[in-house]
């Protein structure tokens, strides 16, 4: 039996839709607004709008494809007609053959299709990857990211959250892998907005992805350590290494974007984190200022972002060519200059979270090969993979400085 919708619902999700292919806003933020002016909804419309709007980003191409269009009010059509939905009585969906919609929705002869990536990214992944390891990415890298949580150390433990979520009707599990340590690492077992309990209140925990959890500790922090997190954005890897460092010793969050470093300074005050100072990157001088003054540097820099494609699938429709080379630049660059922030014997992590080879290992092998980087040693390197361990794409490599 089809599924009857509210036309309010239905054209909410094609406004929202505007945004992010015609407007270029960011689909977490364009979903996280429209939620937060919808208050009424329910549960049901809730998932419905949020899902809806990030499967038919994510699947944008083969929609286009199903549809024979790429008009947006074709594309929600097909995908209504796919999830067994009742398309409404409207003039919007005239051009929508249901029958024909059904019985295209098994093509499978082009992966570009199937799995909606664009043809110039699929080639790049297939050079990067070959074929078969390109095709297991695609497939994971659609699928719908799950939810995982940090207990934060300074106020609580992963059993006491864990009870007190409960309490409040959200129930999580302790993350277990073969190969990673994350012992402060929780997954909801069904997605639920966790930002309205009591817990999440008094900052008991923080939203972040179990690959970015296994950051923060390859740095080795002690209490009483000089950390700098010189691309810090929000913040989620300084509050972890505030808790690793047991609120003790001196953390410089940096970013190049203030409105970020005001969304961290809110996250310190609720996490109870008093060690950490933010610090506006407005010119060089302001890097150049802190040579040799840290025992620890994180440079989590900007990248493309195809390993947490899952999250923000709207990425795939963005990205360019151009901008992944400008964004390689600029990941020398950071390297190059910011290395510099560290003492003697201190340790740097580079990281990503991009599953590219080009922004990862080549470009710690050729920041080694720099006058600069020959004072370094390439202490170990760290892969996380969509389709072999579950968790977002990530990298990092931790360097120490020698001389």
């Amino acid at each position: 039996m089809s599924k009857a919708l509210h036309f309010h619902l239905v054209n909410t999700l094609s406004q929202a839709l505007g945004e992010i292919f015609y407007s270029g806003k960011h689909a977490d933020r364009v979903i996280s607004k429209y939620l937060g002016a919808n208050r009424k909804w329910g549960s049901r419309d809730r998932k419905f709008f949020a899902e809806g709007v990030y499967e038919i980003v994510r699947h944008k191409r083969k929609l286009e494809f199903i549809a024979e269009s790429d008009d947006e009010w074709d594309l929600i059509g097909a995908h209504l007609v796919m999830k067994g939905f009742e398309l409404p009585n409207r003039m919007e969906f005239d051009n929508v053959d249901i029958e024909r919609v059904r019985s295209r929705a098994g093509y499978k002869k082009d992966p570009e299709i199937e799995h909606s990536f664009p043809d110039w990214l699929s080639q790049l992944g297939k050079e990067e990857f070959g074929e078969t390891e390109w095709l297991k990415l695609m497939e994971n890298l659609n699928k719908p990211a799950e939810v995982f949580l940090r207990a934060n150390a300074l106020k609580t433990t992963p059993d006491e959250l864990i009870k007190a979520l409960k309490a409040e009707e959200i129930d999580v599990d302790k993350v277990v892998s073969k190969e990673f340590d994350l012992p402060f690492c929780l997954k909801l077992k069904e997605r639920k907005n966790v930002f309205i309990t009591e817990a999440f209140k008094k900052g008991s925990f923080e939203m972040q992805d179990a690959a970015s959890q296994l950051v923060a500790p390859l740095l080795q922090v002690e209490p009483g350590h000089r950390v700098v997190d010189a691309c810090a954005g929000a913040g989620g890897k300084s509050l972890h290494i505030a808790s690793m460092m047991k609120n003790k010793g001196k953390i410089i969050a940096m970013d190049i974007h203030d409105w970020k470093l005001k969304e961290l300074r809110d996250r310190c005050s609720r996490a109870g984190v008093d060690i950490l100072e933010t610090k506006l990157i407005d010119s060089n001088k302001t890097v150049k200022r802190l040579e040799n003054s840290f025992d620890r540097v994180l440079l989590d820099v900007p990248c493309s972002g195809l390993g947490v494609l899952r999250r923000n699938p709207d990425t795939k429709w963005k990205l360019t060519m151009d901008e992944i080379n400008r964004l390689q630049d600029l990941q020398k660059e950071i390297i190059s200059k910011y290395s510099e922030m560290a003492k003697v014997g201190g340790v740097m992590v580079y990281a990503t979270c991009s599953i590219l080879n080009r922004e990862n290992e080549q470009q710690v092998q050729w920041f080694l090969n720099t006058d600069e980087g020959k004072k370094w040693s390439l202490i170990k390197e760290l892969r996380v993979w969509p389709h072999k361990h579950g968790f977002d794409g990530f990298y990092a490599a931790v360097l120490k400085k020698n001389s």
